[in-house]
C-alpha cells in the first residue's frame, strides 16, 4: 500500500487516528479554507474535505485540499459517483495525486434533488464500491478501468463510508464487507449517537474479521441545541438519535458545551471498543469546537510520525 499518508502511518503504528471534517466554501474564497484550517492545525491526523456535501455547489475538494497542503495539513479528499463518470473520476484522481494529495474517500454522493440545483442530471457510471476498485488497480495495478497501463500511479489510502443504522440493519456489515474486497484501506462511519446500536454492528462486524480487513473510524458530531438533536432524528435519513440525548441537550443552560460533552463521552465510550482505530470529527460549520473536543477527550499531542 504505502501512500505515503500520515494518517496510514498512524493507523498502520496502531495508534488511535483523529481526523475531522471542513467543509469547503459556497464561494471562491480561499481564506475560508485557511481560516479553518487553523482551528484543526496540530489536533487531528487528517482532514477530510466534502465533495459538494448534500448536493449544493461548493468549491471543489481537490481544490480545497491542495490549499490545505499549502496550509501544511494533510487532507481526505472526497469524491461522489454522482457528478462525474468514470473517465472524469480517474483524470481528476491523476490531478489530485499529482498536487500531493495522499488519502481518498469514496462515496456514492447525496441526492441532487437534496441540494440547490435540483433540476441537474446525476451520473452515477459507477457506484462506490466499483468506484473503490477502480482506484485500487489504478494503485496497486497501474492500470486504468478499461486495462490500459500507466507510468505514474496515484497512491492513494482508500477509504469508503458506512452506515451502521441504515436499514436493513443486518445487511450493513456485509455491505461493509464488499467495500473491504473492493479496495478500503479505512473506512468512516455516519454519526454516531445510539453507541449501543452501533455495537451490535460492530460486533457483526468483527464476526466477519472486518475490523482485521480496514480500519474503522466512528464518526462523531457535536449537537449545538436541541433543535439540531431533533432535525438529526426526524430528517436525516439514517441516523439513530436517542431521546434521553434530546431531552438532555433541551435542558442544558449552555447547550452548546453539553452538545461537546456529550461529543467527549461518545468518543471514550467508542475509543474502548475492538475494533475501533480511530474517531473521525465531523462538526458541521463548527470547525472551532474540534480544539475543544480533542483536549477534552485526552486525545492530545497528536503523535508525529516520521518519514518510514
Amino acid at each position: 500500500m504505502k501512500s505515503g499518508s500520515n494518517l496510514e502511518k498512524v493507523l498502520t503504528a496502531g495508534k488511535f487516528a483523529v481526523t475531522a471534517e471542513l467543509g469547503p466554501p459556497k464561494n471562491a474564497d480561499s481564506d475560508v479554507i485557511r481560516r479553518k484550517a487553523e482551528h484543526l492545525r496540530g489536533v487531528v491526523d487528517a482532514v477530510n474535505l466534502t465533495d459538494c456535501q448534500t448536493a449544493i455547489v461548493r468549491m471543489s475538494s481537490i481544490a480545497a485540499g491542495a490549499i490545505l497542503l499549502q496550509e501544511g495539513l494533510e487532507p481526505v479528499i472526497q469524491m461522489t459517483c454522482r457528478d462525474r463518470n468514470r473517465i472524469g473520476i480517474q483524470s481528476d484522481l491523476l490531478g489530485a495525486a499529482a498536487l500531493g494529495v495522499k488519502n481518498l474517500l469514496c462515496l456514492t454522493g447525496d441526492h441532487q434533488s437534496f441540494g440547490n440545483h435540483p433540476q441537474s442530471k446525476n451520473v452515477h457510471d459507477l457506484d462506490s464500491i466499483q468506484m473503490l476498485k477502480m482506484v485500487k488497480d489504478m494503485r496497486d495495478e497501474k492500470k486504468f478501468q478499461c486495462g490500459e497501463e500507466m507510468e505514474v500511479e496515484p497512491r492513494f489510502f482508500i477509504g469508503a463510508a458506512a452506515n451502521p443504522f441504515a436499514d436493513p440493519f443486518e445487511f450493513r456489515a456485509l455491505r461493509l464487507g464488499k467495500k473491504a474486497a473492493a479496495g478500503a484501506d479505512f473506512i468512516q462511519t455516519q454519526i454516531v449517537y445510539n453507541v449501543e446500536k452501533f455495537k451490535r454492528w460492530l460486533e457483526m462486524v468483527r464476526q466477519l474479521g472486518l475490523d482485521k480487513e480496514v480500519y474503522i473510524l466512528p464518526g462523531v458530531t457535536p449537537l449545538k441545541s436541541a433543535g439540531m438533536a431533533k432535525y438529526m432524528k426526524n430528517y436525516v435519513p439514517g441516523l439513530d438519535v436517542p431521546d434521553a440525548l434530546i431531552e438532555r441537550i433541551s435542558k442544558a443552560s449552555d447547550p452548546k458545551d453539553e452538545g461537546i460533552n456529550i461529543a467527549v463521552e461518545i468518543i471514550n465510550q467508542l475509543r474502548e471498543l475492538e475494533g475501533v482505530a480511530g474517531i473521525h470529527i465531523m462538526a458541521i460549520e463548527w470547525e472551532e469546537a474540534v480544539p475543544v473536543i480533542t483536549k477534552r477527550a485526552d486525545l492530545l499531542p497528536r503523535p508525529i510520525m516520521g518519514d518510514g
